[in-house]
């Protein structure tokens, strides 16, 4: 048996990773709040930022994946705020935190113990993992910690035969990103200008990327950009 578990398959990114995982035979699991819209995929109610939620979830997990010879475990879900550092309130910092850093170390802990070799934990970061842009100051916090997270666990899980990598998507068609551009047409075909084939991302590129990235241990440790050739600024 195979499985991926994917947190944030609901929507964008995350809901069309587990659309290829699926269609690959993978028995496929959504950690979100909503339920993925894909058939087949077993969504599982959770909340990154509630540690109940999340021991409810994982436990499910280890109840159903028993003796599972491979998982792909794929941290997608992300809370984006528009903040500054002058502006940031520290309860606004954690709770961003806990989705995407706490949260994903509270999976680690209980769901790499059940995975075996050829396994892999992906971390899905972002362009802003390695530079900053203004007025998104906990996400880009986030994102360079998510970073050091995926660097450790290279090194920790050395000899285990799990693999890991982060996939850094550039500007994406997601309901995230469009939230966070206030959905006004000029300011998106602004930031489409920004690469070189001047258009957003299609998420089931990056999804065909996550995808590759579990089958290819060669990748460990590395980050892997995917972004159109962003300009430089």
């Amino acid at each position: 048996m195979k499985a991926a578990i994917i947190s944030g398959a609901s929507v964008g990114i995350g809901s069309a990773t587990a659309e290829l995982f699926a269609q690959e035979g993978y028995i496929v699991y959504c950690l979100a709040r909503r339920e993925c819209p894909v058939s087949g995929v077993n969504s599982i109610e959770c909340d990154l930022s509630t540690q109940g939620s999340i021991d409810d979830a994982c436990q499910r997990l280890e109840r159903e994946l028993v003796d599972c010879e491979e998982i792909a475990l794929v941290h997608n879900a992300s809370q984006m705020l528009k903040d500054r550092v002058d502006g940031c309130a520290s309860d606004d910092l954690a709770h961003v935190l806990a989705i995407n850093v706490t949260g994903i170390n509270s999976l680690n802990q209980y769901l790499i113990p059940m995975m075996q070799a050829s396994s892999s934990v992906l971390y899905i970061g972002s362009t802003l993992s390695e530079k900053a842009v203004a007025n998104s100051f906990s996400y880009v916090t986030s994102k360079h910690a998510q970073l050091g997270m995926m660097r450790a666990t290279c090194q920790d899980l050395m000899g285990s035969g799990i693999h890991t990598a982060m996939i850094c998507p550039g500007f994406t068609d997601t309901e995230m990103l469009r939230t966070h551009l206030g959905n006004d047409p000029e300011v998106e075909a602004a930031v489409a200008g920004m690469n070189s084939f001047s258009r957003l991302i299609d998420p089931a590129e990056i999804a065909e990327l996550i995808r590759w990235a579990h089958h290819n241990p060669v990748i460990n440790g590395a980050i892997l950009h995917a972004n159109l050739g962003q300009k430089e600024s």
